[in-house]
């Protein structure tokens, strides 16, 4: 099999996952009923394979991996891999076993285990004080300037879908000129309350969900659309869509919302999206990109705290409320999250991925930008396959 027949493989497979849990949700819904692959745009270009039972899933990857393995080397090979092993654990814990958590977050996830480094966290915390000093900020802990800008800044509630539209038509404008034109595709505003996370991209709703729980500047905003749709997870629906359908993508490319290996990109994607298209305004966006790291990490850490080390649910509330001064729906919706048996690794996708996605950007050369953005918009990555660029995953069928 050459590199594209088993990327029609591996979806048939991952959909025929997808089709059983929904069919046959595993005990106690780990899932929660959206099936593996929430958002797919692959219907009637590549059919779910028909399952009845997992040990035939097992054996077809068992198989596939093999054919996998006669690949030549390169960042192709390795993203199949990854995402075969990611899939194998999903199925693994679908079938009623339990992986520990560094297993699922290294292998079904993609990250790397542990608590992120304490110096990097508190050096973004550094810079947090910095900039709020700049900004005029200068009275009470740190923890208090944070909440002191946050409330000066906060939209009021009744503006939110003004200040969204706003950044929805530059976002969009922006997007369309630099990275993906997303032709007439929009999303509404769609608040929420009660969910553990902030913002979510129900693209086949055409619904950005907002938590009216937290309070947000500007800046705030305008990170969430553009992770959320330009130039992020709707725009890369958009892209790798278009990809496959021009014969320039493997089936996989369709599989950029599995939950698995593709998600620490995807994440990444979305996290550094202001930087893909160019959106950072002013020193209130500098201040939220920081405290956003500081979030990030510290999400990060928190989840190892709580669910491999053993620590307390306080007292991992208390370093969340500490270290990344968020506000208390924010704190609580991440310790739900991580507590989650199937959802709780993938909070380490967001550090994991926007870090891997930073870092390929950063030494992108002008020359390489086309390329990198075809590589990064038209096919599914892994941490692992995207950081080998620019080896690229690009090839014809």
């Amino acid at each position: 099999m050459n590199s594209f027949e088993i990327g029609r493989e591996l979806t048939a497979i991952t959909m025929g996952i997808d089709a059983l849990e929904r069919r046959m949700p595993a005990q106690g819904s780990l899932l929660g009923g959206e099936g593996l692959v929430p958002i797919y745009l692959g219907d009637g270009l590549v059919d779910a394979r028909h399952y009845d039972d997992r040990d035939s899933i097992r054996t077809d990857l068992a198989r596939l991996d093999l054919e996998v393995s006669a690949l030549p080397a390169g960042p192709r090979r390795v993203f199949l891999q990854g995402m075969i092993k990611s899939v194998r654990v999903a199925v693994k814990m679908l079938s009623g076993a339990s992986p520990s958590f560094e297993e699922k977050v290294t292998d079904l996830v993609g990250a790397p285990p542990g608590r992120e480094d304490a110096a990097l966290i508190e050096d973004a915390r550094a810079k947090v004080d910095a900039l709020l000093r700049k900004a005029g900020f200068v009275r009470g802990s740190l923890a208090e300037r944070v909440q002191a800008w946050e409330e000066a800044r906060a939209v009021p509630a009744d503006k939110v879908e003004t200040v969204f539209r706003d950044l929805m038509a530059e976002a969009k404008a922006r997007t369309d000129a630099r990275v993906f034109d997303t032709g007439d595709y929009d999303m509404v505003l769609n608040p929420v309350r009660g969910m553990f996370y902030t913002a979510r991209c129900s693209f086949n709703e055409g619904k950005m969900d907002l938590n009216f729980d937290l309070s947000f500047t500007r800046a705030a905003l305008k990170h969430l659309v553009c992770h959320e749709v330009y130039p992020g997870h709707s725009t890369q629906l958009l892209s790798t869509k278009a990809a496959f359908d021009a014969g320039k993508a493997p089936a996989d490319a369709l599989l950029i919302t599995t939950d698995a290996i593709t998600g620490c990109v995807q994440e990444g994607i979305g996290d550094q999206g202001i930087h893909l298209i160019d959106f950072i305004e002013d020193e209130d966006d500098e201040i939220h990109m920081e405290l956003r790291r500081v979030r990030s990490a510290a999400q990060t850490s928190a989840a190892w705290m709580l669910m491999v080390e053993g620590l307390l649910r306080e007292d991992v509330a208390n370093y969340l409320r500490d270290i990344a001064m968020g506000q208390e729906a924010w704190v609580q919706g991440r310790l739900r999250m991580a507590a989650h048996p199937f959802r709780g690794p993938f909070i380490s996708s967001y550090w994991a991925g926007n870090e891997s996605v930073r870092r390929v950007r950063e030494r992108v050369t002008k020359e390489q930008w086309p390329v990198f953005l075809e590589a990064l918009y038209g096919h599914a990555n892994s941490p692992q396959s995207l950081e080998m660029f620019p080896q690229t995953v690009i090839e014809k069928a």
